[in-house]
């Protein structure tokens, strides 16, 4: 006989993994059919029934066949439902106590995903809040030595698509800067390389590793060797402080963190690589801008380079973004990093500001 199976029927002399059966209900009591043994019909009186199952949605329903206990799981909805309307009153209570029992495992069982729920979606905010430090705790673990080829593939990328300044006043100038707050660093570990590339924007950036781009936009804009110095030594600190790792860090994201936590840092040389040209438009953060602005003035102290020429420098800039809103920039506005050099620079001890040795007016006139 072919039996379209409904249930799963338990017994002594069952196997252990229990035996299909299809379970019908009667005004009289039930019918089970199995595959290959005889039917049986069990009266109601004969039953007792309780909830069951993993999720405790099913129907157990338990009877003695010949001095064997039997156990079925009805699991069906409807099959369930013609139990309960053939069931007579003597088995009714059980059956409320049943359904009692699995509305409170249901309640139960949500209120426990709730809290899984929650748990999981306060976890996840508290990585977010500390996703920096877990940036910054990866990124330490990196060798310094490794950064080198990170930025050099980028620059390589960047100088592809540029008219590159090898000789002239300009050159010779931007040199003698770098080389001067360079030599300011104590224990520095970075060799720092600067290549002017001719460029109308008003901008300068440093890769990891410690290559330096200086645009002529910058140094036609700055009134002073100073002003250049100001945003070079910016510049020198995101090196310094390891910001354009930091970013990449969390660009790359949780592929990123743990591949140098498991102590593949090479893994994430090539990851950064094959970003390239992309580094060189990573945004840094409004924290970061900060510290690299205090750092880097710090360092015109140490160098003997006036700082006034950082601080007007951005006052300069504030006048083409006054209608930005602060809150939503990336960047600090230069408005606010002006007074926040101001009040910094005011807290350094005096000291005797050193000249450079060219002219500014030749070089801005050579360009």
């Amino acid at each position: 006989m072919n039996v379209s199976a409904n249930a799963l029927c338990f017994g002594d002399d069952l196997p252990a993994a229990g035996t299909p059966c299809q379970v019908s209900v009667s005004a009289n009591g039930l019918r089970v059919t199995f595959p290959s043994a005889p039917e049986e019909i069990i009266p109601f009186a004969k039953l007792s029934v309780m909830a069951g199952g993993f999720d405790h949605d099913q129907l157990v329903v338990k009877w003695a066949a010949g001095g064997t206990a039997r156990t079925v799981y009805l699991k069906d909805p409807e099959i369930i439902r013609s139990f309960r309307r053939s069931a007579p009153p003597d088995l009714m209570p059980h059956l409320e106590r049943t359904a009692k029992h699995v509305r409170r495992a249901r309640v139960s069982r949500r209120a426990w995903l709730a809290i899984a729920v929650g748990s999981l979606l306060s976890l996840l905010l508290i990585l977010w809040a500390a996703s920096d430090v877990l940036v910054r705790m990866a990124v330490s673990h990196i060798p310094v030595e490794w950064e080198q080829p990170i930025g050099e593939a980028a620059r390589r990328q960047f100088l592809a698509g540029q008219q590159v300044v090898k000789e002239g006043p300009a050159v010779a100038a931007v040199q003698e800067i770098t080389q001067r707050l360079a030599g300011s660093i104590p224990h520095s570990p970075y060799k720092f390389e600067v290549t002017v590339v001719r460029s109308d924007v008003v901008n300068a950036f440093a890769l990891p590793g410690g290559s330096v781009i200086v645009c002529t936009g910058l140094l036609k804009k700055a009134e002073s060797p100073d002003e250049v110095a100001g945003v070079l030594g910016h510049e020198l600190n995101h090196v310094l402080l390891r910001h354009g790792l930091e970013r990449i860090v969390k660009t790359l994201g949780i592929v990123a963190v743990v591949t140098i936590v498991v102590g593949d840092q090479q893994g994430l040389v090539g990851l950064a690589k094959q970003l390239g040209i992309e580094l060189v438009t990573l945004k840094f953060g409004r924290e970061q801008e900060t510290e690299a602005d205090l750092n880097g003035l710090r360092l015109l102290h140490r160098a003997k380079i006036p700082s006034e020429g950082m601080i007007r420098f951005f006052e300069r800039l504030s006048e083409s973004d006054k209608l930005q809103v602060e809150m939503l920039s990336t960047h600090p506005m230069s408005a606010a990093r002006a007074e926040r050099l101001k009040a910094e620079a005011a807290s350094l001890p005096k000291g005797d500001a050193e000249p450079f040795t060219f002219e500014w007016a030749a070089v801005q006139a050579g360009l």
